[in-house]
């Protein structure tokens, strides 16, 4: 069975994040990491222009508000397993530490040139002799790097160091080592540039015998040689031996000298508490570090005595090194997240999402003489914490939407002296009379906001009272309070806990839902429902593939070609500006002119003409003017009086039209083009024709008028090196090797010796110092601020296949780009080396162009493009150009040479193809008789629609017959999403009216148009439109009702229990623990089972099921059993299996529960409360209920170690056989009379049951041991597979082959295919392939297959689908091209990645037989030229590739 496998959604969680200067040494950036992706955001402010213009930076105290802003997203082939940045000797910006599964190392950097991550080296010790043998255990390469990047560590399979040592800049004086191998006689100056120094190994035993299980690496801060703290447990224990062995840590620093390799112990603490987790080095002036224990938090430093408090009860019982306890503090460190905010303090995020801020209160002689807890705020439940320019910190999570927080101290910090001392206590006892406050010396921080109980206390040892005396000026205690406010989040679906397919509700004109049942599957409009994020983050989300618009009227207009909204002036109207008031339809010879307000009427006698074809209407002059384009005349209108009407009389029609406000631009048929520009003279407003003209010839295809605000495209180098606003740095690094790049131009001799320190001692007090240093600190948003002044653009293409840009209005060329359809990765200038002095003449231009690069044969041509400001406030430029076949998606970045200081990187490649290739070229005849003929084509309509605001959003919508939406936020992410699944849009206009808010109209294949609106609850800001339902609560095992059309959700709170319950000889009984307020009680689940209907997203009142206490629900599935009474027909109801998870002395017991929805009368007012849960069965079972299915009508539950089948008569269950299986059943699935089980550790089995012999007997199985997690049918016409997935993160297809000769007559399934996916995968379902929309496809090549979704913990979505085997053998051919064909992020390999991963070694070798689908999609991508060499290769033709991928997209959109 053949098959492919590819991610659809990619994963959302973020495991990982640092704060980093990733593009340049002027901005601070975030870089974060999640599975397989690493995306780049940076802070910038959510300031919209209008507000804008009224601010001025330098006056403003205040940070605006922020967001994050991704500028980078990079897909690996390998998951992310440690991450940290260095900056490199002489390096213009840092570089990134990235390591990979098992022990590789990456050493990355952001190339300014290419805007791409480029590998500056590559670290591999996955030899079998570092290995070290074979072991159980997995160990994650952990990186850490010295805080003067002197060095960085990794730590590899638990027992050896990795020392990478960087060069620094003082290399003369130092001995040279080995390097990294030099080329043979190398200049010996390209030698010494190299930052990255040869790599060595340590072996941890050599340093001292007993270093094992190490738990964490750290450096110290401050020391002369890097210093390593390894905190490891060299015998280790377990909660249930605390009272033989307790304190079983240790603690060692390390010091590594890199010259001479050796490595002196310097520094050792032992017994520490067996729960260590995590240490954390302390800058200077404190030093020292911190253990973090799961009960205790313990300061340790070289010369100074211990100090360490215990936060619950727990804590002192299990250790016996000193601890005091820390009061009103009840927490555990489990699982929790810490981040340095100052040197002496820091944030702690509980795994229960609580934040707390710690502050370590240090005496005169700077040793920590106490901790201070404060609980600052609620938030996420996070997986890791960053904090950015010193006021942000970053929440990264797995389990829910990761958040940007804002904080700021209070400045009521209570600055308390000794002096105080006796009053404060005064009052402190009369308001919490607590035993430890006995003492006279105690000094109370009053917190201002928090409950009495949370007042934290601080003593001062009676010793340093006696020293100092009471007077003491030297303590004093400054405590602050810290607000954390949020700034913005990231949207996260993980983890995906279970998902099903449920019918979508649509919603008719007049606002009732549309009811009837689809009958068959091309009608069928089905929408992803998953259960996503855990417990307060627990959430229903719902995901559609394709936009379904909302269509609020339609109406049928014939021969319509074209459609176009506009305004009316607009300093005339009162209210409502920004609503249309005037639409226009283009016929082939005429127009209608129709005025939108209330209603939508046809207005005649205008200034419009209406006996002519409109090419193109639009506003111009802020909205007050509008101009309609004829094929003959511009005619320029005030409202609907005509003011101006210009004759275009060139001898051939105008068709096509680009207006950037003052400009218009047009293009003529014979290649030309035209400029006017808005000129207001005197109050009388008038077009001009602009005397600058660009050549015609080649001719021009196609314009694209483009106002800039970005402040990207300019000619100014001083605009590139000193505002840094955007993403690149100022210059260049060649070969890998660093060079010494040129910053700013100096202008003063003081700078040049002073530098920027010389005007600082110019200051007169230290007042103007502090407040210079302040201003610094926030410069980065200061310059996000600065508004560019607005620079108008003309970007043309030419029959030659160039794209030039002109200035406007001189008409200057200022950049050309050859063969702009071949679609190469990044756009560079040809003309970058050319002096600017030949560029004037306008005869030496030819020259220019001849002299530049050669072009590609046969690259198709660009028939339309696009340049526009997407973005907040048009700040990230695209261009889009589209071909015959595509449409490329390019971003600008900043790039200082050249004369215009801009290239082009390609984001995305959209296939425009149709299914049936037409044959566009005509013959010469045809061409003369159109040129004569002034009247509309349909093929001069504009597909690339640009819009300002739909639902809120402004982007660009690609008609044709793939029509989507282009998206690009605030947030920096392109989104494209597909409209209707497979319509064909023939164009397309947004609206804005009193009814129809924010709305757009569009033309499909007939001649309706349509007005409709975006559904406003979906979220369009991610890959695939999205709808989070919060649930506050962990969704499990969630089930679509089709009959009812609801969704049935089993959710799981959870809450601190004090019983438990006891075995006593013969019964449990249930008894009561009281341990005093500082233990920490475990967690108890609570499950229940509601209804949600899909029309509200809202729980169904009065409906659902509450489970007992201690209830485990581990199964629910809707079950087709026999109806009582009569033998024919089967019934749905709902099977819940449980199970009581008492403890480990009472036996497991489960029940079975059988529920019927059944309809009622609605309660007044309360039309949702329509369903009732009638119980038909419940019953208490043998053993534990672990998996639920259904066969021929029976019931199949697994129960303890058996399967059972049993028969529903009369309200009660009949056993009528069973079959003993291996250890524990989880999941069963069936199809006609083939039950499929998973084990969760002995692989599947097949089972088959036969009716009329009422037997259950075993098929055939998997010999293997195997941890399957989800396990699903494959379907291919009439073979069956058995897709399972595993703990390793593997995808694997058995079948049953009983004629093949290993299979053992039938007894063995085999292994047919496998597929290393790289994320855990729990659920999954199955899609019927079938053909929408109108263009049926003879033959259809996938009848009768069916796709399976998956959805795995890291927050994606793919599909795997059964291939035809000339599609598979094609596709293979191509994957083994591509694999050496493009260079590989990270140098990570797919065919290794792909490869299937086993802890043990199993003696067969790979199948693989599936498809890498995300590298077969990377063919799009490619540049037109490389694709058709990599085509040729494998013998067949691009435009082949490209269609089977357009089938295969077309299939998996049916969401």
């Amino acid at each position: 069975m053949f098959s492919m496998c590819k991610q659809t959604h990619p994963a959302t969680a973020v495991e990982f994040s640092i704060a980093c200067r990733f593009f340049n040494n002027l901005e601070e950036n975030l870089v974060v990491a999640g599975a397989n992706v690493l995306k780049v955001y940076r802070i910038a402010p959510n300031v919209e222009a209008g507000q804008r213009q009224k601010l001025n930076p330098t006056e403003m105290r205040v940070a605006p508000k922020m967001r994050l802003e991704c500028l980078a997203t990079y897909t690996l082939y390998g998951n992310v397993m440690s991450l940290q940045c260095v900056s490199l000797a002489g390096a213009m910006r840092d570089a990134l530490l990235i390591s990979f599964k098992d022990a590789k190392l990456s050493v990355l950097q952001h190339d300014p040139d290419t805007y791409a991550l480029k590998t500056l080296s590559l670290h591999y010790f996955e030899e079998e002799d570092i290995r070290g043998g074979w072991t159980g255990r997995y160990f994650v390469p952990v990186v850490r790097v010295d805080p003067d990047s002197r060095c960085a560590v990794m730590l590899v399979y638990g027992k050896r160091l990795v020392v990478l040592p960087f060069r620094k800049d003082n290399t003369l004086d130092e001995i040279e080592l080995a390097d990294v191998k030099p080329i043979k006689k190398a200049p010996t100056a390209m030698v010494t540039r190299t930052p990255i120094m040869a790599s060595y190994l340590i072996a941890l035993r050599d340093l001292d015998e007993k270093i094992d299980n190490v738990l964490d690496i750290q450096f110290l801060h401050g020391y002369y040689e890097p210093t390593l703290l390894i905190l490891y447990e060299p015998v280790r224990t377990c909660p249930g031996r605390i009272k033989v062995r307790s304190d079983t840590c240790v603690l060692v620093a390390i010091s590594l000298n890199i010259q001479q390799r050796v490595h002196p112990i310097i520094w050792t603490v032992n017994s520490l508490p067996f729960d260590c987790q995590q240490v954390y080095p302390i800058q200077k002036p404190i030093g020292g570090c911190l253990v973090m224990t799961v009960n205790a938090v313990i300061y340790l430093n070289q010369s100074v005595p211990p100090y360490g408090v215990s936060l619950n009860s727990s804590a002192d019982n299990s250790t016996s090194f000193p601890l005091k306890p820390q009061d009103g503090v009840r927490i555990s460190l489990d699982c929790a997240n810490f981040a340095f905010i100052d040197v002496d303090k820091l944030v702690i995020s509980l795994r229960t999402g609580d934040l707390y801020v710690l502050t370590l209160c240090v005496d005169s002689m700077r040793t920590v003489r106490n901790f201070h807890f404060h609980k600052a705020a609620a938030s996420v439940l996070t997986s890791c914490i960053c904090v950015l320019h010193s006021e942000y910190i970053f929440l990264g999570s797995r389990l829910g939407n990761s958040l940007l927080l804002h904080f700021t101290e209070e400045d009521q910090s209570t600055v308390i002296t000794l002096d105080d001392v006796d009053q404060q206590a005064d009052q402190q006892l009369q308001r919490q009379q607590s035993e430890d406050q006995t003492l006279d010396e105690i000094l109370d921080v009053d917190q201002l906001e928090l409950a009495p109980t949370q007042a934290k206390s601080r003593r001062i040892e009676d010793e340093e009272l006696e020293v100092y005396g009471s007077g003491a000026k030297a303590s004093v205690l400054q405590l602050r309070k810290f607000v954390f406010e949020v700034c913005d989040s990231l949207i996260n679906v993980a983890p995906i806990n279970y998902m099903c397919a449920g019918e979508r509700v649509e919603f008719e004109e007049d606002g009732t839902t549309l009811r009837p049942h689809a009958e068959n599957l091309n009608d069928l409009k089905i929408e992803l429902v998953a259960a996503t994020g855990h417990s307060k983050n627990g959430a229903l989300s719902v995901f559609v593939n394709c936009i379904n618009p909302q269509i609020i009227t339609s109406f049928e207009l014939d021969g319509c070609l074209d459609v176009w909204t506009v305004f009316d002036d607009a300093t005339k109207k009162t209210s409502r500006h920004d609503q249309h008031d005037f639409m226009l339809l283009s016929q082939r010879n005429s127009t209608l002119v129709l005025q939108t307000g209330q209603e939508i009427n046809e207005i005649e006698n205008t200034g419009f003409t209406v006996n002519q074809p409109t090419i193109f209407v639009g506003n111009l002059g802020q909205q007050r003017f509008i101009v309609q384009v004829t094929t003959r005349h511009v005619r320029l209108l005030q409202g609907t009086r005509l003011i101006q009407n210009v004759p275009i009389d060139v001898g051939s029609p105008v068709v096509q039209v680009s207006i950037a406000d003052p400009y218009v631009c047009l293009r003529v048929l014979n290649g030309q083009v035209i400029t006017l520009a808005l000129r207001e003279t005197r109050g009388t407003p008038r077009l001009a024709i602009n005397k600058h003209t660009i050549s015609s010839s080649p001719a021009v295809v196609a314009i694209s008028a483009y106002k800039d605000l970005s402040g990207l495209f300019t000619v100014k180098a001083d605009d590139v090196n000193l505002t840094g606003s955007s993403s690149s740095a100022f210059g260049h690094s060649f070969g890998g090797y660093m060079k010494a790049e040129p910053h700013m131009k100096v202008e003063d001799e003081e700078d040049l010796l002073y530098g920027d320190a010389g005007n600082a001692f110019k200051m007169n007090s230290m007042a103007d110092l502090a407040k210079q240093s302040k201003q610094k600190n926030s410069d980065w948003w200061r310059r996000l601020l600065v508004q560019a002044k607005p620079s108008y653009w003309l970007v043309v293409a030419r029959q030659s296949g160039t794209l030039e840009i002109y200035s406007m209005p001189d008409m200057k060329l200022v950049y050309l780009v050859n063969d702009v359809g071949n679609g190469a990765m990044v756009l560079t200038d040809a003309m970058e080396f050319v002096p600017i002095s030949l560029t004037t003449q306008e005869n030496s231009k030819a020259g220019i162009v001849q002299a530049c690069m050669p072009q590609h044969a046969n690259s198709p041509l660009p028939l339309e493009l696009t340049v526009l400001g997407l973005g907040l406030n048009g700040e990230r430029p695209l261009l889009l150009v589209r071909t015959r076949v595509e449409l490329l998606i390019y971003q600008v970045f900043r790039y200082p040479k050249g004369h215009l200081k801009i290239r082009f990187r390609k984001l995305e490649q959209l296939n425009l193809m149709d299914h049936q290739p037409s044959h566009i070229e005509l013959d010469e005849n045809d061409e003369r008789e159109e040129m004569e003929s002034y009247q509309m084509q349909p093929k001069y309509v504009q597909k690339l629609r640009p819009f300002a605001n739909v639902g809120g959003l402004s982007g660009i919508m690609v008609c044709g017959v793939n029509p989507c939406f282009v998206f690009l936020t605030s947030r920096g992410e392109l989104r494209i999403h597909r409209l209707l699944g497979n319509g064909d849009v023939r164009s397309f206009a947004a609206f804005n009216n009193v009814n129809i808010p924010n709305g757009f109209l569009y033309f499909d294949t007939t001649f309706e148009l349509k007005i409709s609106v975006l559904p406003s609850y979906l979220s369009y800001d991610s890959t695939w439109p999205i709808r989070k339902v919060p649930l506050r609560c962990t969704p499990r095992q969630l089930v679509y009702h089709r009959e009812n059309r609801v969704y049935c959700l089993i959710t799981q709170n959870e809450e601190p229990m004090t019983k438990f319950y006891r075995f006593n000889g013969e019964d449990k009984e249930l008894s009561e623990e009281s341990r005093g307020e500082r233990f920490i009680y475990p967690i108890g689940s609570q499950f229940e089972m509601v209804l949600i209907s899909p029309e509200t997203w809202e729980i169904v009142p009065d409906a659902s099921i509450r489970f007992e206490p201690w209830e485990h629900v581990t199964a629910f599935k809707i079950v087709k059993l026999s109806y009582e009474g009569t033998r024919s027909g089967l019934k749905e109801y709902l099977c819940i299996g449980t199970n009581f998870n008492y403890s480990e002395d009472i036996t497991s017991r489960g029940n079975i529960h059988i529920y019927d929805i059944i309809e009622v009368v609605p309660e007044p007012g309360k039309p949702m409360t329509k369903f009732k849960l009638k119980e038909v069965f419940k019953k208490e079972q043998k053993g534990p209920v672990s998996a639920i299915s259904d066969v021929l009508g029976f019931l199949v539950t697994g129960l303890g170690q058996k399967i059972y089948i049993w028969q529903l008569r009369d309200g009660d269950l009949i056993g009528v056989a069973f079959i003993d299986t291996n250890i524990y059943v989880h999941q069963i699935i069936t199809v006609k009379s083939l039950i499929f089980i998973a084990d969760v550790y002995k692989s599947i089995s097949l089972l088959r049951f036969q009716e009329e012999y009422r037997t259950l007997s075993l098929a055939s199985r998997d010999f293997n041991p195997l941890e399957v997690y989800g396990i699903e049918f494959m379907v291919d016409n009439s073979n069956l597979g058995f897709l399972v997935t595993d703990a390793e993160r593997n995808l694997i297809v058995y079948m049953y082959q009983p004629e093949a000769r290993e299979s053992l007559g039938g007894q063995k399934l085999l292994r047919k295919a496998d597929y290393h996916l790289g994320q855990v995968v729990n659920t999954m379902f199955r899609v019927q392939c079938h053909q929408k929309g109108l263009h049926q496809r003879q033959p259809f090549l996938y009848e009768n297959k069916h796709f399976v979704v998956y959805g795995t913990l890291d927050g994606a979505l793919g599909y795997c689908l059964p291939l035809p085997e000339k599609l598979y053998r094609r596709f293979l051919m191509l994957q083994n091209v591509l694999l050496s064909y493009q260079e590989h992020l990270c140098g990570l390999n797919p065919k290794e990645y792909r490869t299937i991963k086993a802890v043990k070694k199993q003696g067969i070798n790979p199948s693989r037989c599936i498809i890498d689908g995300d590298l077969i999609w990377s063919y799009r991508l490619l540049a037109n030229s490389e694709r058709n060499e990599v085509a040729k290769k494998i013998g067949t033709r691009t435009e082949e590739i490209l269609s089977d991928l357009l089938e295969i997209e077309r299939l998996a959109s049916v969401f």
